[in-house]
């Protein structure tokens, strides 16, 4: 090994985490009667299949649980109010790990219990200012793997370059036609609508795009809020709405940097470095082989993933291949470690089950396809502990088909029927080949359900049921697929929801609701924001705008560099097609968003301002430039070619953000956000409404205390979603 990197080795061993242990957990407690209509979520099997661990939010906090896979007994495990966000039980059956957010916040930290509510302890993230995540269990339960974000360096002890101001930019090859290493993707992808299409003009503007007042000024920068399992999260593991820049050192800062460990949660083995990279952007431990040589590591920035083998004896990599987004959980070795079993998309469309054969060292000797559907990503990715059966889980344009595949006998996939529409994660559970699935759908909340090996899903009987998801007399809307076609010709996807009660055939109120991201997908799952919105009267159309998941890489791709003044343009298509199919009343539209919806909805508010009558933007990003200022680190270093370089981009930067065209904005505006917010802080939305203010336009804030990014504890969510619904009646007249 080098100097220079076994030095880096050695500095980052010197944070190792230590186990700090903490009071028993409740045990055995009492059942508590459900706070509110409750959903169960992200199961992990104890190693006989009999119990689960899982999420539930039924005293209106996501705690862990654990109950019996086909029984009505269960236990509120850990009674603390900090929201839960990941479950983990180890293979031995001895500790159940899980990850919390103190505080309702951004940063995390991973925990460690016996399953009968004893030697509770924090395992990762106790240092002030640190922030930690799970990541597998080494094969025989003996450790468990963390990341751990440092805090950056006390005040005053960084040192700062100062940047010149850039001279103008070469508008030339300003990303109009992405050149080569914008994505740094491997395969097929291609630019979809055309390469000249939103191309930076001398003002820094885009055709038709031009700007208003400079970029807004103050300190600080500012997501859509669910009930129930979080997807796309923010946080260590880079998902969310995340630039290149913060602490990365692009600004003459410190870089960050993120570490994994093998740490035993007794504390009596020491913690083993897996990992250790400075300006990172992802770094978790996915499997580790049987005999420990071997580790699997997915690291790098969203649209950028790549699978790493690494030698665990010298931390020497031994093989690398590009994954594709979503799901941490990429892969597994074979019990020999000779094969890795992987989710990639790599040189593809998109992702499939490939198998790659593994020399000594964990080099890559051959690569072959297993599994793969025509125009379907494998969205989950599960095996049984003796790695000879996987569980797939398809992404069919938003819905879930899941099926069952031996990996060790050339035999046909097995379907297995569900009861729901989407799947939300797997689990393998018990010596018998059982399975454990988290479902969602548009008639129910998430619920956890129980799979014997080639028998039919049973509802666990501690999840709700369908008819329990709503109060009686107003049932929840199944939505239908809508199909848009942009402006330059590309195809998006979508959602409609029709209120009850209306004449068919006459157009309504319609709220255009924008996922975040940008790599979300809007699912076809219940969402108690959207029940809120269509028991007022109001329809809501919510759809897949360039740069989602789920349609391919190309499309993902699709909202690269000056690419994104095209997403901001189909938004404004997307509401054409909804009033010239006769769904929508042109005259009242509405438009909202979260994280990155939020700034999509920012957006389309100044750059279509003829459009909607009023929007809500929910923790949304109101100017790039501030943004990259206040977001954590790992959220800055994770996706730069989404959307520019803090300087060398600042131009394209500017001319995407809102506050750049403030002075275009004409209707009311609702700005949402979480007071701990240190993804997209609430400077963001702070300065938006009070631009809105000094312009004389109505514009209130709703700051929820206790909550960051995601909006977890079910008294902030009911007040947002009512507070929500009540600015779209006031403003659209109803």
């Amino acid at each position: 090994m080098a100097a220079d990197a076994r030095d880096r080795l050695i500095g980052a061993m010197s944070a190792a985490p230590v186990p700090v242990p903490l009071a028993d957990a409740a045990g055995t407690r009492d059942t508590p009667r459900p706070l509110v209509a409750h959903g169960c979520w992200y199961p992990s099997a104890d190693p006989t299949g009999e119990w689960v661990a899982f999420i539930c939010d039924r005293t209106g906090v996501p705690q862990l649980w654990t109950g019996l896979a086909d029984g009505s007994e269960i236990h509120l495990l850990d009674a603390d109010p900090d929201p839960v966000t990941e479950v983990s039980w180890s293979p031995d059956g001895r500790w159940i790990a899980y990850t919390v957010a103190p505080g309702g916040g951004e940063h995390t930290r991973v925990l460690c219990v016996r399953p009968d509510g004893t030697g509770r302890r924090i395992v990762a993230g106790a240092d002030a200012g640190s922030s930690a995540y799970l990541g597998c269990w080494t094969r025989d339960g003996s450790a468990v793997a963390v990341t751990v974000a440092e805090p950056p360096p006390p005040t005053g002890l960084t040192v700062r370059t100062v940047l010149p101001e850039p001279s103008a930019p070469d508008h030339g090859t300003a990303f109009g036609d992405l050149p080569t290493g914008w994505a740094e993707r491997d395969g097929p992808a291609t630019l979809l609508g055309g390469t000249g299409h939103g191309q930076v003009g001398p003002d820094g503007s885009g055709p038709d795009h031009g700007t208003g007042a400079p970029a807004g000024h103050g300190t600080g920068v500012a997501g859509r809020a669910t009930d129930g399992p979080v997807h796309g999260t923010a946080g260590p593991d880079g998902e969310g709405p995340g630039l290149d820049g913060g602490g990365s050192g692009l600004d003459g800062g410190a870089p960050d940097r993120l570490t994994a460990y093998l740490v035993d949660p007794s504390g009596l083995g020491t913690p083993v470095l897996v990992a250790a990279e400075s300006g990172a952007a992802t770094l978790r431990v996915c499997d580790v082989s049987q005999d420990g040589r071997l580790a699997l590591v997915r690291r790098g920035p969203r649209g950028r993933r790549e699978a790493v083998v690494v030698r665990t004896a010298d931390l020497a990599t031994g093989s690398v291949l590009r994954v594709g987004d979503g799901d941490p959980w990429i892969g597994r070795f074979s019990q020999d470690g000779r094969t890795l079993w992987l989710r990639s998309d790599h040189e593809r469309q998109f992702a499939a089950l490939l198998a790659a054969t593994l020399d000594e060292d964990g080099g890559r000797v051959g690569l072959s396809v297993v599994a793969e559907r025509e125009g379907s990503d494998l969205e989950l990715l599960a095996f049984a502990e003796d790695g000879r059966t996987a569980a797939l889980a398809w992404n069919v344009r938003g819905a879930s088909e899941l099926e069952t595949l031996s990996l060790s006998m050339a035999a046909r996939p097995r379907r297995v029927p569900l009861p729901h529409e989407v799947v939300t994660r797997i689990t393998r559970a018990g010596p018998a080949g059982g399975t454990v699935l988290a479902l969602s759908g548009s008639q129910r909340r998430p619920g956890v359900w129980w799979a014997p090996p080639g028998g039919l899903s049973a509802r666990t009987p501690w999840s709700s049921r369908d008819e329990d998801a709503v109060p009686p007399g107003r049932p929840p809307v199944r939505p239908v697929p809508l199909r848009p076609t942009a402006r330059d010709g590309v195809r998006l996807g979508g959602w409609y929801y029709r209120a009850a009660g209306r004449d068919a055939g006459r157009p309504g109120p319609c709220v255009i609701h924008l996922h975040g991201g940008p790599e979300e997908q809007e699912r076809p799952v219940f969402d108690p924001l959207y029940h809120e919105l269509l028991g007022r009267g109001l329809d809501v159309f919510a759809p897949d705008v360039r740069g989602s998941s789920g349609w391919g890489r190309s499309f993902v791709d699709a909202d690269l560099g000056t690419g994104r003044f095209a997403a901001i343009d189909d938004v404004a298509d997307c509401a054409a097609h909804v009033v010239l199919d006769g769904l929508a009343d042109p005259t009242r539209l509405a438009v909202m968003g979260r994280s990155y919806g939020g700034y999509l909805t920012m957006a389309s508010l100044v750059w279509h301002p003829e459009l909607f009558r009023t929007g809500v933007a929910v923790c949304g990003m109101s100017d790039l430039s501030t943004f990259f200022a206040g977001t954590e680190p790992w959220i800055a270093e994770s996706a730069a070619h989404k959307y520019g370089h803090p300087v060398r981009d600042r131009e394209l930067l500017r001319s995407l953000s809102p506050m750049s065209r403030v002075d275009a904005l004409r209707v009311p505006l609702l700005a949402v956000h979480g007071e701990h917010d240190t993804n997209v802080p609430p400077g963001e939305s702070e300065q938006m409404v009070r631009a809105a203010r000094e312009r004389g336009l109505p514009a209130e804030m709703l700051t929820l205390r206790d909550e960051g990014h995601e909006f977890r504890r079910a008294d902030n969510r009911r007040l947002f979603r009512r507070t929500a619904a009540d600015w779209m009646q006031r403003h659209l007249g109803l």
